[in-house]
Parts: C-alpha cells; structure tokens; sequence
C-alpha cells in the first residue's frame, strides 16, 4: 500500500519539481519547491485522492512537507478507516 501511496503523492508533486530530484526525506517547502498555499492543495489532494476526511489535528505542517509524510499521513488514515 505504501508504495501505491507514494506513487500517486510523487505523480501529484511532478508538476512542482519541474524535473527536478527529489528523495522522500526532503522538504518540498524548506526546498523552495513550493508554497504554502500549496499546502492547501496538498490537502485537498489527499482528502480527494485517497477518500479521506483530514481533521485539524491532521493539519501539522510535518504531515506535509515531505513524500515521507504524506505517506505516512495517508497510510495512518487508512489504517484507521479500516
């Protein structure tokens, strides 16, 4: 599952690398890759792209800053869920 998730996270940050490497640890915000309204994008991808509802405890910025977060964010939800 992890890897399905972090397929579909890296397939949705493509576009904000502009081909540029990026390992699973690094900071796309820290990196200047993005912005925090991006933040909200992420989001919103993740509710959408993985069925889930996120709650405010959820919103820590290390859930988003990193390929490593948002799988681990996903996966936590889903594990949850089930």
């Amino acid at each position: 599952m992890q890897d399905d998730v972090r397929t579909r996270v890296r397939e949705f940050l493509a576009p904000q690398l502009n081909g540029r490497a990026l390992a699973d640890s690094d900071d796309i915000f820290a990196l200047g890759y993005v912005n925090s309204l991006f933040a909200m994008q992420l989001a919103l991808f993740v509710e959408q792209e993985f069925s889930l509802q996120l709650t405010p405890d959820d919103m820590e910025f290390d859930n988003f800053r990193t390929v490593d977060g948002l799988v681990r964010l996903v996966t936590s939800k889903t594990t949850t869920a089930a």
